[in-house]
């Protein structure tokens, strides 16, 4: 299954009725949470997903999207306590704001929408729509979406054929996710960290000071909050490009892609949250990882511990190395290189094989090992 995001560009009228409608979704989501936690209390259980469809007929929004908003308030109730259950702290389904229901969901294609050179969707009519690709594939569900900026989406769930995986005879590779730089590939490759967040930063701060001094309510703090959404969503965007690119440009130049299973959400709430979100690392090896199988390429996922404190040589681990320690220099065989780029050698030597904390099934040529700790110790002079 494969998303298909596309622009459209509702009439005012139409825009008003989607925005009905996103309001109408809100209170459906609200009573039916109100109504599940009463039944709860009342009689100590919740309602099936059965009662609460019978409860949204004639609420006013289109039938199968009314019943996706049933099933959307039973799982999220029933998730709670499965998690739960599991020794997973989690929170209960909160009431939503208009400003937290942003989507209306069609389930069936033919039925609610069709996709023509317009999009027609029931009850709106023809909305244009800016196909900037072709759909590969049969089209499942639609969902619209209205994203703070005040720009309106189509997002099509797209079942795509099985596609025969392209001939990829390129090298091996290990890649370490760092914030000094992006990357830093095994054969000394470094990708710079752009640091969307940071070329914004003061402007961000100037127009969330003038927002905050607004009267609550008022127009003029609406219009203050439109900026910082959009400004938001330029960052977002520039970010989502960055990876894009540069995760297709590594599936394409490599055939076998080595990477550590970083927390990177419990790191980002220790140290460094800004700056590990700004990085997007969840996010590339996403991409990496959705984008591997088209293009002949396996992506393998690493134990990240001591990959930087081992030495890529000997072995050795040095538990005295510090978060500022850039270069690593091991006391036992002398090897003098740069952190970043030890690390990336570690993990494409633990991707291999018979080495620990290896996920890899497939048999991964020791010469391009070697050839990646060879790369290592050429680049030991240049960057020293």
């Amino acid at each position: 299954m494969r998303a298909y995001r596309f622009r459209i560009y509702p009439s005012e009228k139409q825009e008003e009725q989607m925005r009905q409608h996103l309001w109408l979704a809100k209170n459906l989501w609200n009573e039916m949470l109100e109504h599940s936690k009463q039944t709860y209390k009342d009689f100590g259980y919740f309602p099936t997903k059965n009662t609460l469809q019978l409860m949204v007929k004639g609420y006013g929004l289109y039938s199968q999207t009314q019943q996706e908003i049933a099933h959307r308030v039973h799982n999220a109730v029933m998730r709670v306590f499965k998690l739960r259950k599991k020794g997973v702290e989690c929170g209960f389904p909160r009431f939503k704001s208009i400003e937290r229901m942003k989507s209306l969901h069609y389930p069936q294609h033919e039925t609610g929408f069709w996709l023509d050179k317009k999009l027609k969707v029931t009850p709106f009519g023809e909305i244009a729509i800016k196909k900037h690709r072709e759909i590969n594939g049969k089209i499942k569900t639609l969902t619209l979406k209205r994203e703070a900026s005040g720009k309106w989406f189509a997002v099509f769930s797209v079942d795509t054929p099985k596609e025969i995986p392209k001939e990829n005879r390129g090298a091996a590779v290990g890649i370490d996710l760092g914030l000094m730089t992006f990357a830093t590939l095994s054969n000394g490759e470094m990708i710079k960290n752009p640091r969307h967040l940071m070329k914004h930063e003061d402007r961000l701060a100037f127009i969330q000071r003038k927002f905050s001094k607004k009267k609550r309510r008022s127009s003029n703090r609406k219009k203050a909050k439109l900026k910082i959404a959009r400004l938001h969503e330029k960052v977002a965007d520039t970010r989502k490009d960055f990876l894009h690119k540069t995760s297709t440009q590594l599936v394409n130049d490599y055939s076998f892609i080595a990477l550590e299973k970083l927390a990177s959400q419990e790191m980002a709430e220790q140290n460094y949250g800004k700056s590990i979100n700004d990085a997007g690392w969840n996010m590339f090896a996403n991409m990496l990882a959705y984008k591997a199988e088209g293009a002949g390429c396996r992506v393998v996922f690493v134990d990240p511990k001591n990959t930087s404190k081992t030495c890529s040589r000997c072995g050795n681990i040095r538990d005295d190395l510090t978060l500022w320690d850039r270069v690593y220099n091991c006391p036992e065989c002398g090897l003098s290189t740069d952190r970043d780029l030890n690390s990336a050698v570690n993990i494409l030597i633990r991707a291999t094989p018979g080495q620990g904390g290896s996920n890899a099934c497939n048999s991964l040529l020791h010469e391009e090992r070697d050839a990646a700790i060879a790369a290592s110790m050429k680049q030991e002079a240049h960057i020293l």
